[in-house]
């Protein structure tokens, strides 16, 4: 069963996220080492005469590689919005837990511990953290208070890449602006219907989502009950996204 947490924003908006599997984020690091490899086995091609010559210059090298591997996860972490090109390959992000945006001292963080949960331990230790703490979390990211979630989610979701290109009004219009209306815990409850509609497809839930509607259209004013009631709320439940962000 996958796993999820729910994230409030700073605009004290909660949005439910599914975490990434170990089996996701071991796919994603060893891509990313097979990147990092194939930059080490150049630079060891330029780097092999003098090699030759003086064998300090193998312990330099061993230090580069080691630098090239904590700037490839900072620098792509930080500039490429959470998302190294393994992590971008299998959809994953690296997002706070407060709903701040990460920073350079959080993908620092997360980079330094690489060594000890990752290298050193040869995985063991952050497979083991990712299992059995209850927000997928390995040391870096409890030390950067943040963890790596999935940027796309099957069903009635809005995909993590949707909500975060959601930023301003000036590129995303909202169909239902008196949504501004209803509060979060309202919004809580309509997700919360959505969710119990499509895990239990009965008539009760059916009901439930009409009456939902019922309730809902003179609140905000509207005269003409939508056709697909489902998409409605879930078109409310961006609509909300767009004005509070």
């Amino acid at each position: 069963m996958a796993r999820t947490t729910d994230i409030t924003t700073v605009q004290n908006v909660t949005i439910e996220y599914q975490l990434a599997t170990a089996g996701d984020r071991i796919l994603a690091f060893f891509l990313d080492s097979a990147i990092i490899v194939i930059g080490a086995v150049l630079l060891l091609q330029l780097a092999r005469p003098l090699m030759e010559t003086d064998n300090s210059w193998s312990l330099f090298f061993l230090m580069v590689v080691i630098l090239l591997f904590f700037l490839y996860h900072l620098l792509f972490e930080v500039m490429n919005n959470g998302q190294t090109p393994g992590k971008k390959a299998l959809k994953l992000r690296v997002i706070r837990l407060d709903g701040k945006e990460p920073g350079w001292s959080d993908a620092i963080l997360r980079s330094s511990l690489h060594l000890i949960d990752s290298l050193l331990s040869a995985g063991t230790l952050a497979f083991f953290m990712i299992l059995t703490t209850r927000r997928a979390q390995r040391l870096g990211d409890m030390a950067a208070n943040t963890t790596v979630v999935k940027t796309s989610l099957p069903g009635w979701r809005y995909s993590l890449e949707e909500i975060l290109n959601i930023s301003t009004l000036e590129n995303s219009k909202p169909f239902y602006p008196q949504v501004r209306k209803l509060s979060e815990s309202d919004m809580m409850f309509i997700k919360q219907a959505i969710i119990n509609y499509q895990k239990y497809a009965n008539t009760a839930h059916e009901y439930a989502i009409e009456d939902l509607v019922t309730h809902l259209m003179p609140i905000l004013g509207i005269e003409r009950r939508p056709m697909n009631r489902v998409e409605f709320l879930k078109t409310l439940l961006k609509d909300y996204i767009v004005l509070t962000r």
